[in-house]
């Protein structure tokens, strides 16, 4: 029997594991809030946006397939074996007369056994093959094309996450301020709510003031579901789990966005991966218009092969018999002569794919043209709209302000201090809303610059 000793040890023991059991769990269900600024949160979606991760895998098949491709031109070794069975041979009819017999008679001669087994090692090497030639000298612009494909599904996702994050940083800026709004209002409302209770304002002073405080709430729910949502949409562009609580440790202001605004005179095309893709697509199709082209001249390939079959009437292959070896080696010459013009149609087909690139690269430059055009007009309107806005708030601000200490003071009314409320939360609204408008406006002008 377990002495009381013991079992309270095991007791103690056990409870150790179940704690630990259950901080670890606590631990997965309410993991540790992340500290973010945009630069972190572009460089988690960077590693674990699914777009981002698709891309590098299909630039990883790319690779193995130029590693097939340098494959072509390596030798290739084949074992191969058979073994055939005739239970009826077959015999041909030959006449005795062509061996020496002094008047025609015929008689049937088989050359074949029953029993045939064969093995053989065969190693082909390729000494000219236009399509492998040319697949050799693409390798490294399908490289290029696919690294370029990966570019350009960070510059998307860059995009996407740096507007995601100011969104939701806007709203809390805008979260934090109507709360001030809130608080500031709860406090006129009891000192009114003193005052009526002295007989010294009206009844209506109070209804004003508490559905104007009811409203604010309101509109402090609805930012706080924006924020939800915002960050919410957030961590999904990211790639993050949603059950992962984060904190946004970037400011955004007016000064931070009209700073660092790049010189819009210096561009070049090839600064836009969409230029740079286009540019690399006509080059493959260049190859591929080769490619059909050489078609047209022979291959060469060099083989050689040995080894050794034996044929039997009855199977006794597992014992010591005579097998009869053999070795050959030559050259194979394939050239194309008629090939029913289907050569001259994909030429013809490779080369307008070479004339539909070039199309597009210059259709894609007249659209970055007119992007950079947008995009520098919609920043410098959003610019003026977000300082004239900034302007506007703080001229709200004080004139609520203003409205305040007038009604603390008996010589304002509640209507004032309702209308004057109004004022402000409209101009905060709109500030808010050119704020992000502005930075987003910036993230466009950046990314049709080719600097994001």
């Amino acid at each position: 029997m377990l002495s009381i000793k013991r079992l309270t040890s095991m007791a103690f023991v056990g409870w150790l594991l179940f704690m630990g059991t259950a901080a670890i769990a606590q631990q997965q269900v309410n993991p540790e809030p992340i500290s973010l600024s945009a630069q972190q949160a572009v460089d988690y979606a960077l590693a674990n946006q699914s777009s981002v991760k698709t891309a590098k895998l299909d630039e990883l098949i790319q690779l193995a397939k130029n590693k097939e491709v340098a494959g072509m031109a390596l030798p290739s070794v084949a074992g191969t074996g058979s073994y055939q069975y005739n239970p009826i041979v077959q015999k041909q009819l030959f006449n005795t007369r062509n061996f020496g017999s002094p008047v025609d008679s015929f008689t049937a001669v088989s050359f074949q056994l029953k029993n045939n087994l064969l093995g053989e090692l065969r190693v082909t090497q390729t000494l000219f093959d236009p399509s492998v030639l040319v697949a050799l000298q693409a390798r490294k612009t399908l490289e290029i094309l696919v690294a370029q494909n990966v570019a350009k599904a960070e510059i998307d996702v860059k995009s996407t996450v740096y507007k995601a994050y100011y969104n939701v940083l806007s709203a809390n800026k805008a979260l934090a301020i109507l709360s001030e709004n809130i608080a500031s209002l709860e406090k006129i409302l009891g000192e009114t709510k003193e005052i009526y209770k002295n007989g010294m304002a009206e009844k209506l002073d109070v209804d004003r003031l508490v559905v104007q405080y009811t409203n604010l709430q309101t509109e402090q729910t609805k930012l706080r579901n924006l924020v939800e949502l915002g960050t919410a949409s957030l961590k999904y562009q990211m790639g993050m789990p949603l059950k992962q609580p984060i904190t946004l440790t970037d400011t955004l202001s007016t000064e931070k966005i009209v700073a660092d605004v790049l010189d819009m005179d210096k561009f070049d095309y090839s600064q836009r991966i969409e230029y740079q893709l286009l540019q690399t697509q006509k080059k493959a199709n260049e190859y591929d218009l080769k490619r059909y082209k050489m078609k047209a001249l022979p291959s060469l390939q060099l083989f050689g092969a040995t080894g050794a079959l034996r044929g039997s009437d009855k199977f006794d292959y597992f014992q010591s018999q005579v097998w009869y070896g053999y070795v050959n080696t030559g050259l194979n010459l394939s050239v194309p002569i008629f090939t029913g013009l289907q050569r001259k149609r994909q030429v013809d087909q490779a080369w307008l794919a070479v004339k539909k690139s070039e199309v597009a690269i210059e259709n894609t430059k007249l659209g970055i043209d007119l992007e950079r055009e947008q995009s520098s007009s919609t920043f410098r309107n959003n610019v003026l709209t977000l300082e004239a806005q900034e302007k506007n708030m703080q001229l709200a601000q004080d004139v609520y302000h203003t409205t305040q200490v007038k009604y603390r003071e008996g010589v304002g009314s509640s209507l004032e201090m309702t209308t004057a409320e109004n004022d402000l939360l409209t101009a905060q609204n709109n500030y808010f809303t050119a704020l992000f408008n502005a930075i987003v406006a910036k993230i466009d002008l950046l990314k049709s610059y080719g600097k994001l």
